[in-house]
């Protein structure tokens, strides 16, 4: 477990997300034949909401780990004076932007809220199954959770 890098989490992530689209697909094929297009329209649009969270959180912790690596490095007097301006500039073309990630963030979670009104407001579906929707994406990381423990493990 002390392995696990940041290249691991960003795998996990993308999986996580490659599996929530695939139980997105499949879950709107199901609820299309048991309860209709409107259903199914909110099934989706629960799952798309789950799903890009998931991203989001992805950019989130990717940020917050790059402000903690640099200024754990900032901090160290000599690996400062040991960097070339080569990889400095090659460092700032990297860095994600903390505060452009955090309002997309918040940004993202106002557009939720509009969508989710909008949805349950106009669409006569049926509300659970956005909220099976909306579980997509949980589902998702607790699959991937137990494939990567199964890993370590074995």
């Amino acid at each position: 477990m002390s392995s696990f890098s940041d290249a691991d989490f960003q795998k996990a992530m993308h999986a996580s997300v490659r599996l929530g689209a695939i139980f997105t697909v499949v879950g709107a094929m199901i609820v299309l034949g048991i309860r209709g297009w409107q259903s199914a329209l909110m099934f989706v649009v629960g799952a798309l909401i789950s799903t890009t969270g998931l991203w989001e959180w992805r950019r989130l912790m990717t940020a917050v780990a790059w402000q903690m690596d640099n200024s754990a490095e900032s901090q160290n007097a000599e690996s400062s004076a040991a960097k070339s301006a080569g990889e400095e500039a090659e460092e700032a073309g990297k860095k994600p932007r903390m505060g452009f990630v955090l309002a997309v963030f918040f940004l993202r979670l106002g557009v939720t809220v509009a969508v989710l009104y909008v949805t349950l407001k106009y669409l006569q579906g049926s509300v659970f199954a956005l909220a099976a929707g909306l579980m997509v994406g949980i589902l998702a990381l607790l699959i991937q959770a137990l494939r990567l423990l199964r890993s370590w493990t074995v």
